[in-house]
């Protein structure tokens, strides 16, 4: 059973019933049970932290808070001071969370920043929709109450029991699945069509490496370089750089602006490559947007659409991605597959584009500057050739020895 405590969180002033009934539940699995208001208005319910201590912890005080005005405001201000809160507690085993959207909007931003691993769980009315805004790239567990948290019935009673019970469990077994891998993490970037180059890498890396492999689609990259801020990781083998281009491009895979300023952060070790950047990704064909109409796609399925990049595209890619790279201040090598980026780009396959990958490279060369510690390496091999893993195996290995 676990020492630390099961934190009950949400705004008493409006779901003092429900919330009760949930730290109630998990008490009775024997776990210890810290409730914690969050409400914006003072409240006469009950809690074991009242609102104006977690109001207290917001750096321009509780004020600012309670005293506010504007609920939106006040909102997104408890939020802040929740999530400094959370930050200094000691004994937190697992979280719970109730609310409707402005409750999880609240709550979420609190769960997102503890450490990965750590149960959270919020029982939020939007959590049959697009959660992505409040989950971001954490583990963060949503669940869908069916009825609104507006009071208990028979209804609601069963799937709080139910939320009560699952963060009980979570806490009390937190950890247990944890192997005491001892060996040093690396964080790796996947897509379909590099997947070759990525497994060839881990058969070969296995032995001393706990590789971690990320989907290239977005979300993935965000939660590499998430992953990469937890300082969890030795070192980033990215090898698959393909949201690149969707965000340049306004595909659907793009990880945003931010992809890649993990490094300035931290200084993590990067070894990568331009895996993929042949491709932009949409959805179905219908809704690739009007301005790309006169290029060459490839229907994946029916609900991927991938577009060839031009040699422009691709000169804008490089430059993008060379600057991100010269504002790391840790080491980065950076791989050049000479014979092809991808499975659709090599001969014969449909986005097989020399004069394209060329003004790729070119472009990376030029802009990429070079040092003791920043390396870019031309290397006459398709990115899924076993050459190429090879040669990344050993700019791996290497880079741990130093």
């Amino acid at each position: 059973m676990t020492s630390g405590r099961v934190y009950v969180v949400g705004t008493f002033d409006t779901k003092a019933e429900e919330l009760t009934y949930v730290a109630r539940l998990v008490a009775e699995t024997g776990i210890a049970v810290t409730t914690v208001d969050v409400g914006t208005t003072e409240s006469s319910a009950e809690a074991d932290i009242a609102a104006h201590d977690v109001a207290s912890h917001h750096p321009e005080g509780g004020a600012c808070v309670l005293k506010a005005g504007d609920r939106g405001k006040a909102v997104m201000a408890m939020s802040e001071a929740l999530t400094r809160f959370i930050a200094t507690r000691t004994d937190l085993a697992g979280i719970v969370g109730l609310g409707g959207s402005g409750g999880t909007s609240l709550i979420a931003p609190a769960m997102r920043a503890l450490p990965l691993g750590v149960p959270k769980l919020m029982v939020s009315t939007v959590a049959s929709g697009d959660t992505s805004g409040y989950v971001g790239v954490s583990d963060m567990t949503m669940m869908f109450p069916v009825t609104d948290i507006a009071g208990l019935n028979t209804v609601s009673r069963r799937i709080l029991a139910n939320a009560a019970h699952a963060i009980a469990g979570m806490a009390a077994r937190a950890g247990t699945g944890a192997t005491g891998d001892t060996r040093p993490a690396l964080a790796l970037s996947m897509f379909g069509v590099t997947t070759k180059a990525v497994q060839q890498l881990r058969a070969r890396l296995d032995d001393e490496f706990d590789c971690i492999v990320f989907h290239a689609n977005g979300a993935g990259g965000r939660a590499l370089e998430a992953i990469g801020d937890s300082g969890m990781i030795s070192a980033i083998v990215d090898v698959t750089t393909t949201e690149v281009a969707d965000h340049l491009m306004g595909g659907i895979c793009s990880a945003g602006p931010e992809r890649f300023d993990v490094l300035a952060r931290t200084g993590t070790p990067w070894i990568g490559s331009c895996g993929a950047l042949d491709m932009v990704n949409f959805g179905p064909r219908e809704t690739v947007p009007q301005r790309y109409e006169d290029r060459q796609f490839f229907i994946h399925n029916a609900n991927i659409t991938l577009m060839r990049t031009t040699p422009d595209e691709n000169e804008e890619m490089a430059r993008w991605l060379a600057a991100k790279l010269n504002a790391s201040p840790g080491p980065v090598d950076l791989v050049l597959p000479l014979g092809g980026v991808s499975a659709l780009d090599a001969p014969g396959e449909a986005f097989w584009n020399p004069e394209a990958d060329e003004m790729l490279f070119e472009t990376l060369e030029a802009a990429f500057d070079r040092s003791e510690t920043h390396q870019l390496h031309r290397l006459e091999a398709h990115i899924n050739d076993p050459v190429f893993a090879d040669f990344v195996e050993r700019l791996v290995r290497d880079r741990r020895k130093r």
